[in-house]
């Protein structure tokens, strides 16, 4: 007797491609520039600067036009320091930040810088210490910031 034909199910897909960022570590005066990039106060979650790669331009000079767009800062792209990814298991959205390491090489924050895409409308300088009193993603951030080698953190959920 022949057996029934075994049904394969498809496999479920993620709803997009996962997304390459880049971000950038700026440590000036042993302060970390961070951003709040959910624009009007939406959320209080900071972050380090920076945004999606495109496509056809490397990795550091998408970094440094993410910098500028999001802060006016003129930067040095250094070496990777940290591998962060997250996801939204809800909408099936993966993103993978690649951090560097960046110095400053011309300009100042000023508050009436306006990033021409809108997203980033706060941004300062913490210290260690000022961070834990701040809600923050990734949560290896200050480990990175201030010394630890490469480091990797692992797929985790998004925060909003």
């Amino acid at each position: 007797m022949d057996k029934p034909a075994r049904v394969r199910e498809p496999r479920r897909m993620s709803a997009q491609p996962p997304r390459i960022a880049v971000r950038g570590i700026i440590l000036h005066a042993n302060r970390l520039l961070l951003v709040n990039a959910w624009p009007g106060g939406v959320s209080d979650l900071w972050c380090a600067p920076g945004g999606r790669a495109e496509s056809g331009a490397s990795l550091p000079d998408n970094l440094v036009r993410e910098l500028h767009e999001e802060t006016g800062l003129s930067v040095a792209v250094g070496d990777p320091c940290l591998v962060n990814e997250f996801h939204d298991p809800e909408s099936g959205y993966h993103q993978v930040d690649v951090y560097f390491r960046a110095t400053i090489t011309d300009g100042a924050l000023d508050a009436g810088w306006c990033d021409p895409s809108g997203v980033v409308d706060q941004r300062r300088f913490v210290t260690r210490a000022e961070m834990s009193g701040l809600r923050f993603k990734p949560d290896s951030l200050p480990r990175v910031a201030w010394g630890e080698g490469l480091l990797y953190d692992p797929l985790e959920p998004i925060l909003r």
